[in-house]
């Protein structure tokens, strides 16, 4: 079931897969969330479950709740969440590039690869959940590997991107299958020899406080956490201590920053293409003083008078993005297809077909009989590649012959799409 969900998620250009019991699937497709096929039973997707997190995956969900867990589907790298609701089971399935790519296949701007020219320092990837703070941080960490001899430790839950070592050496740790936690992993990396460590995410203050130790003590640390900004981030890391020692967090913090980056995603229609817009804060004299005495309001006009420095506001890197013509399209395996509704997600397979059916029939809405269309013209290409019905039948069908589509398989809506483009067939 996995792999043939999957496998049609990647054909309709989806980020993300969401699954729960007695619920239709969802997918993000162009960060927006779309109906693409019908309920799935809890027995099935129990099932499913069980046998894709295997019997000690499948006994640590039954006693936590949730869990976490990379695999690959169907020849497609994937991170699944699997949590409890009141339905029952439910999924969340980020679908990862199928390699790891540089900054320049990242589509970010060469003004990141200040962050990885230090020896030592901490560099913080930021952003909301979703907006690729794993494909950047993946990126920096290929952008070293291709260019140095370095010795990097990655701490990560659960293992998203496997690397091959090409000019550096990566030790790749997940947890808790390598380490028992976050904590104890940075202890033990810092007895490890390396010259870059990596922490997927910093959740708690412990964390945050072993990572500036590292930072501090000859390391170049990589590491994630979620805010809306540059200088949310800043604060959040600080506003997580007790106030009595935040004062020295601070101190730390601006001696040790290298650069600290917040991203989110944007659409490019002209190139049907999801890309980074991001703002990038570098650490100035002026900058670790306000770091150090805790004025991070005045960070932003500190990033609007950086342009120099190589700083960058959402709003100049979005007038950057406007000039760009030449985005690094996906792999072909992964290139985004046109936004789809549940009909056409249906006639990708007979399996999804019946899918969409029986979402629509738990919307509410109850199959009319079936009844022949009207004797259509000769259709053109994009026309004949309609995805409402059976699109074989569409394309195979000769001008002169009738098409016969089921009308269980469509709404209202629908109908009066097509008959717009059997009235006007130039309409795309």
């Amino acid at each position: 079931m996995f792999e043939e969900l999957i496998s049609k998620a990647r054909a309709l250009g989806a980020s993300d897969v969401h699954l729960e019991a007695e619920t239709p699937i969802v997918a993000r497709i162009r960060g927006e969330l779309q109906i693409v096929g019908g309920t799935l039973s809890a027995e099935r997707l129990a099932q499913a479950s069980q046998a894709l997190l295997g019997a000690e995956g499948w006994a640590l969900f039954g006693t936590r709740g949730s869990a976490d867990m990379s695999v690959a589907i169907g020849g497609t790298r994937c991170r699944a969440s699997f949590f409890q609701t009141v339905r029952g089971i439910a999924i969340a399935i980020r679908l990862l590039a199928p390699s790891v790519k540089d900054l320049r296949a990242c589509n970010l701007h060469p003004d990141f690869r200040r962050l990885i020219e230090a020896n030592s320092g901490l560099v913080i990837i930021s952003g909301p959940t979703g907006s690729g703070k794993s494909t950047t941080l993946a990126a920096l960490i290929e952008e070293i590997n291709g260019s140095r001899a370095r010795h990097l430790v990655t701490l990560e839950s659960p293992l998203e991107y496997l690397f091959s070592n090409r000019r550096s050496f990566i030790r790749q740790r997940e947890i808790p299958t390598h380490a028992p936690s976050f904590e104890q992993g940075i202890i033990d990396a810092l007895r490890e020899n390396p010259d870059v460590l990596v922490i997927s995410e910093m959740l708690t203050p412990e964390v945050m406080r072993l990572t500036l130790n590292a930072a501090e003590t000859g390391h170049l640390v990589l590491a994630t956490m979620h805010s809306a900004s540059c200088a949310e981030a800043l604060s959040r890391l600080c506003m997580s201590f007790p106030a009595e020692i935040q004062g020295s967090i601070r101190a730390q913090l601006a001696d040790c920053i290298v650069g600290v980056s917040c991203q989110r995603l944007d659409f490019v229609a002209a190139h049907r293409l999801r890309v980074p817009r991001c703002e990038l804060l570098l650490p100035t004299s002026g900058v670790r003083g306000s770091i150090r005495s805790g004025n991070f309001s005045q960070l932003s006009n500190m990033l609007q008078a950086g342009g120099e420095e190589g700083m960058w506001t959402f709003d100049r890197y979005q007038r950057w993005m406007e000039q760009v013509t030449d985005w690094v399209q996906p792999a072909a395996s992964s290139t985004i297809a046109p936004a789809v509704s549940v009909g056409s997600a249906a006639s990708a397979g007979e399996g999804l077909r019946e899918l969409a059916h029986g979402a629509a029939l738990t919307r509410g809405k109850t199959a009319p009989p079936r009844t022949p269309m009207a004797r259509t013209p000769t259709m053109p290409p994009a026309a004949s590649k309609s995805t409402l019905g059976t699109a074989s039948t569409a394309a195979s069908s000769p001008a002169d012959e009738i098409i016969e589509i089921p009308a269980e398989e469509m709404d209202l809506a629908q109908l009066a799409e097509l008959a717009k483009k059997v009235i006007e067939p130039g309409t795309k």
